[in-house]
């Protein structure tokens, strides 16, 4: 089968994002979505620590280190974006004025529970930052991860077993594999890669899946 690399999983993400659209991508893999939204589509993108109108990232060799997003990472504005208190910023995220966040997770169950901030190890460190208002707060919260672990479990679960971020909150999962609605009803495909049987999806998660109403399986 051929999984989609993090770059692409971006490009993907960045197809379902609309005109208009204010948009938070959570630190980490979701912030590759910048660099793939279509230049002719006006699209909003803000940041946890007080940007607004982000644009992709600046060419190496051309980042401004006073300006940055969440992450830390170099980012360029757009003309008439801004930038303002942080406190400012997160009365956007809790008060329902984005549209749509893009987080990564560690797991996310069938029916759209978010655990993203702590895997519940001894020696793990963690780091929930904006993510529970993030999560809460968009009218849309999408999820863009790989699949599986590096030992081969499947990240999208019945049942979260990590501590929770939000509950029914997530509506869309992208992976390196096929790309999944959430909902009271659980898990449905709408889309997977090329060579992958819906059977053999089935296998790797453990998981009851059927075909979204719009699939388009490949």
């Amino acid at each position: 089968m051929n999984r989609l690399n993090r770059d692409q999983m971006a490009a993907r993400v960045a197809r379902d994002i609309p005109e208009g659209a204010y948009v938070n991508l959570g630190i980490g893999l979701p912030t590759k979505v910048a660099n793939y939204l279509p230049a002719e589509r006006e699209i909003f993108l803000q940041s946890e620590n007080g940007l607004l109108g982000m644009g992709p990232a600046p060419a190496p060799g051309e980042e401004d280190w006073e300006l940055i997003n969440a992450g830390k990472q170099a980012v360029t504005l757009l003309t008439g974006g801004c930038y303002f208190h942080h406190a400012d910023s997160f009365a956007m995220m809790r008060g329902g004025h984005l549209d749509i966040c893009v987080l990564g997770a560690f797991q996310v169950s069938v029916h759209g529970d978010l655990a993203n901030w702590h895997t519940g190890e001894p020696d793990a460190i963690p780091a929930v930052g904006g993510a529970m208002d993030l999560a809460i707060g968009a009218k849309q919260t999408f999820v863009m991860m790989e699949l599986l672990t590096k030992q081969g479990e499947s990240k999208l679960v019945e049942n979260c077993t990590y501590p929770l971020t939000g509950l029914g909150c997530v509506s869309r999962v992208y992976t390196d594999l096929a790309v999944f609605d959430l909902g009271p009803s659980g898990a449905s495909v709408v889309e997977m890669v090329e060579g992958l049987e819906i059977e053999e999806l089935r296998r790797i998660t453990g998981l009851d899946l059927a075909f979204a109403k719009d699939a388009e399986p490949v």
